[in-house]
């Protein structure tokens, strides 16, 4: 059962066996639980989902951990413990919070209702974690005797019951039985494990198994019958060191598959014999034709030099538990190196009898001296058996006759080969003859193995365009004239490596996905190749340029194979020789053959002077680089291995400085969609070996020039936003490049596209950076960089001009990609799509990327009624390739949905689903409805929530966290058939960048304060629309409704929608008590058409507050809700969306919580003046600004002059506007606004309806909690509680960075005079620089002792607490007149500020602090500090009141 020290929202019951999370649709954490008592060895503890949510994401984390929950303060997850805490979480294991292991096992966030999870430490300190029962193996060694269990009901997760099944105990009692059996072993009375004993085989044995007297031979009855069934074990766990090697008597040719060979710590007196031993999911090691499968699965896919399916009769096969714990197998006699390590101690050899193995002998077992001297042994069977093998292709070859005889050590095609292929010109060319009508079945291996470091290239002599897919290339251990030809060799599964399209296959199964040039893409005359280095490893060459390591341990004795696929209709064998462009490629090198023709922009020749060294002085990445890279394939890759555990810390550099003209080109390889943010690229005179590699290089704050998203940074310094290339938008395959031209200037290259002048006055000698940051985790250098062309980029004069860049709008049509369903068929220019056949297959994607706030929108144009269903329409993460085939894609969205690790969000029949499972139910009209002329949209909106748009309505939010760069997806399915695209995109064409634009603009502050006012504008007055009920009289400028007559047909509606954070607000003016029930307020989703008798007539899109109930499109969906509305004579009533898209009720200023979740953008107010209420009037701000009157004349004798003279007045009051955050009429914050008046703060830079009180009164009416999580990484920070948030509007050079979002939030204290100096530079200063009035900034008071050092004191110092910054030491409290109370008050200052993460410091507190500074946040983590430039952004300027 559970412990009765649990997390703060956790409540137990049914005797502590079930916990349930409280609030699980507001709150997705704080529901940690505990195991009762500490774990007993070998104990499952194991338990039960009993409900899940999908309002989050993540779910159930369970682990273990030292921690006592008695002594503990429960952290809000369970990845936040630390000090001897494993847990798995997702697939990942971790350890005190950090990733040591990215994919173990099932991913829990994929279980669902009803299923099992469980944890167990074994007697050897093993952590294993089952699934439904299942083990799936070590997951850490080293756990302590005494741990708990943890359980986190994290995320979806909402209930779970712990479980006692027969199963359960089953899994302990055999863990049971394995310390058993060690602590047996150690007794050496045993006589069962006397050392005399001789191994034989157990009694109980599978089924079909028949022993001799005894008990050496195993025999499985009726071969020729049964193919399973057939497992043996020995009567005896095997010693250390003890050799158990048995002979194989008797095969039969009948199946697949043959003898299998294992360890197992099951007892043979009480397991239940499977019928095969690879179907025993615990504490079992097999060894499977020749791989090794650990409990079922495998872990090693190449092992040792044999395949076990492949022995003959008389072979022998051992294996060995070493001393250390190392499993060996022997194959006749020679060791096959370590199968597994951390073996138990305890194991019974096990053979599984299968296929075509029928009889077993074990052999008198040898020790570990026996088995070096026995490495001698006789090889008469296998001589035997490949001397018959020769004697077969003898014979063959000498009838066939097609060998050449001049040298038969040429490597050439052999003649038996596949049946569409032919083997002509003396075996150096192989054709597909009838290729316009087979594109398969055209497999071509080489006449001998080939030898160490030899390259065995072949060039592509003619292509077919008919036939989708190309040439395949690799090697194989199988014998030409043994095999039976494949039609393809993809379908070979033993002892085959291919390199198809872009990635490498094994035995059938592909092991890299993006793996060099893609071979579809290959014309004729191109060449292909592959190589077996000495090391084992195996290289793919495509026009003589390495591709890197594809696979390793390849065995030594291999054939080079081709399979003349699709295009592919002839290769010839390209001869080897050791000249001068031949020589790299032998020595192993990278470097390329023959030039590659580089993009337009590019030269097309090299100088020749650098010809010949061009090997030796090929561009590659530096050895010395950041902690968390790694630099592989010769120095072309470089990568970031624990890509989801770390961000950063992995910068790498060229290994020399680029030449003039030079383009340092990377492409890249590997993404992760778990961060924010991607490559960074630039260059530096800092040499690798000078260098101590900083977290990011943004890092790097001298002689560094580099490109971050669109902005350009020199020394750590933004210096111009809005370049033509966003590093974040590239993904993978997409190239970047760089290169520092003879006149000084540097520029960027994506797809070998010139993105233009990045930079002036570049020195010569810089090293290329690349920063593989955020969501980029593997890259590689193009090895065919070239030079450019330096007569093409001419400098030009740089002007330097205050009005914004001119553009041209241009309106573009979107349009299909031709990437579809192959029973697609598209027309008028792609924007139309007619399903030809059938009722699926009819996938479209937008051909290019959804921007955001942006419509992609498409109509029914035709409609078959022979199919059921009807089209889908969402969005995917999946791109599509142009070039790809159509057969690849599936029939059907629900199909594409399990497409690698692709995301894919649809709105099926009424219906929003992820990945095929369903996130809500009855959001929108059945789309099964439609008929022909309905018109579907999807948008992703800014804040990333996607939307469904029918019929031009906006049905409200249906996904939210959507990712940036998605595209849309359409299932033309069903009764739809055919759909044409309407929407267009907004193309800003920029003239200056064709122009000579320049590098930085600059803009007067008059400029700045210009677009202020702009931005600052009230939203306009509200008023009632025209089309209103019957009995409705509309007066004072349509701002009063009045009824008439009757009770009832007094619908009214805002003439324009409601804005995000606009309160709309209506007072009640009269009431007639002889009715009874009063108004109904609520929103719709879209303009009235016609007005209905009652506003619950609206069944679409419709929230309405009635009385103390919710209702949603006629439908009460909550009871008590709030102050009765029914009871009001008086007052104001309204409503208001907040940025999360949620409806909230606010009744005279007070708000009174959300309504309703994903309201549409563009809402309309609809109100019902039903029953008693007979009056209402809009409540406008000029009706609210008399309460502000006396603020603006104090505020009036502060105004700065500009303003003044330009007649323009700030509306610095406008913090006091009702909005959610604040209660009506709070003193406090009207007082703090008197003091941000007095200061005269340009409206340019305050964003007013943001504005936030946290006052206590304040603060209890919202509700709101004490500490939040911001940022990417999420990290905690706290709200400043007691002081007034003036929201201040983002500085515009970090505006395409979000930080609001995802940097990490903070505090920083100042004072009065340095306020207006930090607003014009938009983030915070540093000591030294100066502020209002000529003063520099001095560090602060605390710092300045004698054990700081200049360093230290020259930074920028924050805090998460606001308890901290609050100290005299960071905001001393500043006298102020309060010219309304003549109050003399103390007031302090600070700012709330997002901080970049990754580019600050965490240290202890510096004030000398003897106590606890805030309850939330240690002592020893409560500071940070930073001495970067544009690592803070301004978020809010906090004030607080003291008397």
């Amino acid at each position: 059962m559970f412990h009765n020290k649990y997390g703060c929202l956790v409540t137990l019951s049914n005797n502590n066996r079930t916990a349930q999370r409280n609030q699980p649709s507001q709150e997705f954490n704080n529901g940690v639980v505990f195991s009762k008592d500490p774990l007993q060895v070998d104990q499952l503890f194991e338990v039960t989902i009993d409900k899940k949510i999908n309002s989050w994401s993540g779910s159930i984390e369970i682990g273990v951990t030292t921690c006592d929950p008695n002594n503990l303060q429960i952290p809000a997850s369970a990845t936040d413990f630390r000090d001897g805490t494993w847990v798995l979480s997702g697939s990942c294991i971790l350890v005190n919070g950090r990733s040591i292991v990215e994919d173990y096992g099932y991913d829990l966030d994929q279980l669902n209702e009803g299923d099992r999870v469980g944890v167990m430490c074994t007697s050897t300190g093993c952590l294993h974690f089952y699934v439904n029962g299942q083990d799936f193996g070590e997951a850490s060694a080293g756990i302590p005797a005494r741990v708990f269990a943890v359980v986190d009901m994290y995320g979806k997760c909402v209930q779970v019951t712990v479980t006692e099944s027969v199963e359960t105990r089953i899994i302990s009692n055999e863990a049971i039985n394995v310390s058993l059996a060690v602590q047996n072993n150690n007794h050496s009375d045993a006589s069962a494990l006397s050392s005399e004993e001789r191994l034989s085989f157990h009694d109980r044995c599978g089924s079909l198994i028949k022993l001799s007297t005894d008990k050496r031979t195993a025999e499985r009855r009726r071969p020729l019958d049964e193919f399973n069934n057939g497992v043996v074990m020995t009567q005896r766990p095997l010693r250390d060191n003890e050799m158990f090697e048995i002979t194989l008597d008797r095969l039969v040719d009948k199946w697949s598959g043959s003898i299998e060979v294992g360890i197992t710590t099951h007892n043979p007196n009480t397991m239940d014999f499977p019928a095969t031993m690879t179907n025993m999911r615990s504490g079992t090691i097999m060894m499977s034709g020749c791989g090794i499968l650990t409990n079922g699965k495998g872990t090693r896919r190449e092992y040792g030099e044999y395949n076990l399916d492949e022995l003959v009769e008389a072979d022998r096969i051992g294996m060995m538990r070493k001393s250390n714990g190392f499993l060996h197998y022997y194959i006749n006699g020679v060791d096959q190196g370590v199968a597994a390590t951390r073996v138990p101690n305890v194991v019974f050899g096990v053979v599984d009898l299968y296929g075509m193995a029928v009889q077993v002998t074990i052999r008198d077992n040898f020790d570990e001296h026996t088995i070096s001297r026995d490495c001698s042994v006789d090889f008469e069977s296998r001589a035997n058996s490949l001397f018959q093998q020769l004697s077969r292709m003898c014979i063959t070859e000498s009838v066939e006759g097609a060998l050449p005889s001049p040298d038969l050590d040429s490597l050439l095609f052999h003649p038996h080969c596949g049946c569409h292929a032919r083997v002509v010109d003396g075996g150096r060319a192989a054709i597909r003859p009838n290729a316009v009508v087979d594109f398969n079945n055209a497999v071509v291996l080489t006449n001998r193995t080939l030898r160490c470091n030899e390259l065995f290239e072949i060039q592509i002599d003619k292509i077919i365009d008919k036939w989708a897919g190309s040439v395949e290339i690799g090697v194989t251990i199988h014998v030409p004239i043994d095999l039976d030809f494949p039609s393809t060799m993809t379908n070979l599964r033993s002892g085959t490596w291919m390199m198809t399209g872009n990635g490498v296959i094994n035995n059938g199964t592909t092991v890299l996905e993006e793996y060099g040039q893609n071979l579809d893409r290959l014309k004729m005359g191109d060449k292909v190749g592959v190589m077996r280095k000495s090391d084992g490893t195996l290289h793919f060459y495509v026009n003589g340029v390495d591709q890197g390591t594809a696979a390793m341990d390849i065995p030594e004795s291999v054939y080079g194979v081709i399979d003349l696929y699709g295009q592919a209709a002839r290769a010839v064998i390209v001869e080897q020789s050791l000249g001068a462009d031949r020589l790299a490629i032998t020595n192993g090198s990278a470097a390329s053959a023959a030039a590659r023709e580089p993009p337009a922009v590019l030269s097309s020749s090299a100088s020749s002077s650098s010809a010949s060294s061009s090997s030796a002085m090929q561009l590659l990445f530096h050895s010395k680089h950041g902690s968390n890279a790694r630099v592989t394939n010769g120095g072309l890759t470089a990568s970031r291995p624990n890509a989801h555990g770390d961000f950063n810390d992995s910068i790498v550099m060229s290994s020399r400085p680029l030449r003039d003209g030079e383009v340092f080109e990377v492409m890249i390889e590997k993404m992760v969609e778990r961060w924010s943010g991607s490559i960074e690229a630039g260059v530096t005179t800092i040499r690798p070996d000078d260098i101590e590699f900083p977290n990011t290089m943004t890092d790097i704050d001298y002689e560094m020039w580099m490109l971050s998203g669109s902005a350009i940074m020199e020394d750590g310094t933004t210096i111009r936003n809005g370049y033509a290339c966003d590093l974040d938008t590239l993904t993978v395959g997409s190239r970047i490049g760089m290169a520092r031209l003879g006149d000084g200037t540097l520029h960027y290259y994506v797809d070998g596209r010139d993105m233009g002048v990045a930079c002036l006055d570049i020195p010569s000698g810089v090293y290329a950076v690349i920063d593989l940051y955020g969501q980029c985790a593997q890259v590689s250098v193009r090895s065919d960089n070239a030079r450019v062309q330096p007569e093409v980029h001419a400098r030009q004069p740089v002007e330097y001009d205050l009005q914004p860049p001119v553009s041209i709008v241009e309106e573009v049509t979107h349009k299909f990609s031709t990437c579809c369903g192959k029973n697609i068929l598209l027309k008028n220019g792609d924007c139309t799509a007619i399903r030809s056949k059938s009722y699926n297959h009819g996938l479209l994607f937008s051909l290019q990327p959804m921007k955001l706030d942006e419509i992609f929108e498409v109509q029914i144009d035709s409609i078959s009624r022979q199919w059921s269903g009807s089209m889908q329409i969402g969005v995917t993460t999946y791109a599509p390739q142009e070039s790809m085939s159509r057969d690849i894609l599936p029939a059907s969205a629900a199909e594409l949905a399990e497409v690698g690790s692709k995301v894919l969000w649809m709105i099926s029949g009424a219906q929003v689903t992820k990945n095929n499972v369903p996130m809500c139910e009855n959001y929108a009209p059945c789309l099964e409805r439609l008929e022909a002329g309905a018109r579907l949209g999807a948008m992703v909106a800014s804040d990333g929530t996607l939307h469904l748009f029918l019929n031009k309505e906006d049905l409200g939010v249906a996904a939210t966290n959507i990712p940036k760069k998605v595209h849309a997806v359409i299932d033309v399915f069903g009764s739809v058939d055919t759909v044409s695209v309407l929407s267009s995109s907004v193309a800003h064409i920029p003239l200056s960048f064709h122009a000579g634009a320049p590098l930085v603009q600059f803009h007067s502050q008059e400029v700045f304060e210009d677009e202020g006012d702009i931005d600052t504008k009230a939203h306009p007055l509200h008023e009632f629309s025209d089309k209103h009920g019957r009995y409705i009289r509309l007066s004072d400028n349509n701002r009063t409704a009045t009824r008439v007559g009757s009770y009832n047909q007094a619908v009214v509606v805002s003439s324009k929608p409601l804005h995000r954070h606009q309160l709309f607000e209506v007072e009640i003016c009269r009431v007639n008590p002889g009715w009874s029930s009063s108004l109904a307020i609520g929103l719709v989703g879209s303009q009235l058409e016609t007005v209905p008798i009652s506003a619950f007539s609206i069944k679409s899109s419709a929230w309405l507050v009635h009385g103390a109930s919710v209702y949603h499109n006629g439908i009460k969906v909550k009871n008590n809700f709030g102050p009765n509305l029914d009871t009001l004579t008086s007052g104001r009533v309204g409503l208001l969306v907040d940025a999360q898209h949620c409806l909230h009720l606010f009744v005279n200023g007070v708000d009174h919580g959300e309504i309703a979740t994903n309201i549409p953008l563009q809402p309309y107010i609809v109100i019902d003046l039903y029953g008693q209420c007979e009056q209402v009037t809009i409540v406008n701000e000029e009706s609210k600004e008399g309460e502000a009157e006396e603020a603006t004349l104090a505020s009036h004798d502060y105004k700065e002059k500009a303003d003044i003279e330009s007649g323009k007045t700030e509306k610095v009051v406008s913090a006091l506007q009702v909005e959610p955050a604040v209660v009506r009429n709070c003193e406090y914050m009207k007082t703090c606004s008197r003091l941000i008046a007095s200061i005269g703060i340009p409206g340019g830079f305050l964003k007013s309806d943001l504005d936030t009180c946290f006052c206590e009164t304040c603060h209890k009416a919202r509700g709101d909690e004490l500490y939040f999580k911001g940022g990417n990484p999420p990290r905690d920070y706290g709200i400043p509680f007691g002081w007034c948030r003036f929201a201040l509007k983002i500085a515009p050079k970090f505006e395409n960075m979000n930080p609001s979002t995802n940097w990490h939030m903070a505090f920083h204290g100042t004072r009065l005079g340095a306020i207006r100096k930090i607003l014009d530079s938009g983030e915070l200063l540093l000591p030294g620089d100066v502020a209002l009035g000529g003063k520099a900034l001095t560090p602060y008071a605390q710092l300045s002792g004698k054990n700081k050092c200049k360093e230290d004191i020259s930074q920028i110092f924050l805090s998460p607490s606001i308890l901290y910054v609050e100290k005299d030491a960071f905001a001393a409290l500043q006298e102020f007149s309060d010219a309304q109370s003549r109050k003399k008050l103390q007031a302090r200052i600070a700012f709330q500020t997002c901080v970049r993460p990754g580019c600050y410091k965490i240290g202890p507190q510096s004030i000398g602090a003897s106590h606890e500074i805030d309850p939330h946040f240690s002592n020893s983590e409560i500071e940070w500090f930073t001495k970067e430039r544009g690592a803070t952004a301004l978020y809010g300027l906090l004030v607080k009141l003291e008397q």
